[in-house]
């Protein structure tokens, strides 16, 4: 009976290969799935002139192919430059697919703080594995003002308030 199983495995192994339909290739083809419904952005900082500023948001959510957050963002010593806002972050399904097969990914995405200026962010995601991995954030606060923020990624999957 053991021998009968093995063979029986062995067989569906050696198809699955033949149709290059590895269990793991199966698993990548279902990307998104609810693993990617969710992803926390660890707080970053970055320096500017005699200062820093710290970024920090709560985890992202995915409806269709946009992440949406909010972000605070504290800027030391000068405090009036402190502002609040939206975030979102575009990522579609195959770049998703990607990222899970530990490709780099270049994004965009867009921000408005909370008196409705825009700000431009372009970014890399650099995967140490399926789930996880560093990202680089550029945020454009005007056309002459660029802040690069380095910083890592999990996707932590639905969260109960999106129902997981």
């Amino acid at each position: 009976m053991v021998l009968r199983v093995r063979s029986f495995l062995l067989v569906v192994g050696w198809v699955l290969s033949l149709a290059g339909l590895t269990p793991a290739t199966q698993a990548m083809s279902e990307i998104p799935d609810t693993r990617h419904a969710v992803a926390t952005v660890e707080t970053a900082k970055t320096s500017i002139y005699i200062g820093n500023v710290t970024l920090t948001m709560p985890p992202f959510k995915r409806t269709g192919e946009v992440y949406e957050s909010t972000y605070q963002a504290k800027v030391f010593p000068y405090f009036f430059y402190n502002e609040r806002g939206k975030i979102a972050i575009t990522l579609s399904d195959d770049e998703l697919r990607r990222i899970s097969n530990g490709e780099t990914v270049h994004f965009n995405g867009q921000a408005e703080d909370t008196a409705g200026d825009p700000r431009r962010i372009e970014g890399r995601v650099v995967p140490d594995d399926a789930l996880s991995g560093k990202i680089k954030v550029r945020v454009w606060v005007s056309p002459k003002i660029e802040l690069i923020f380095n910083t890592t990624y999990r996707f932590t999957g639905r969260s109960e308030s999106t129902g997981g």
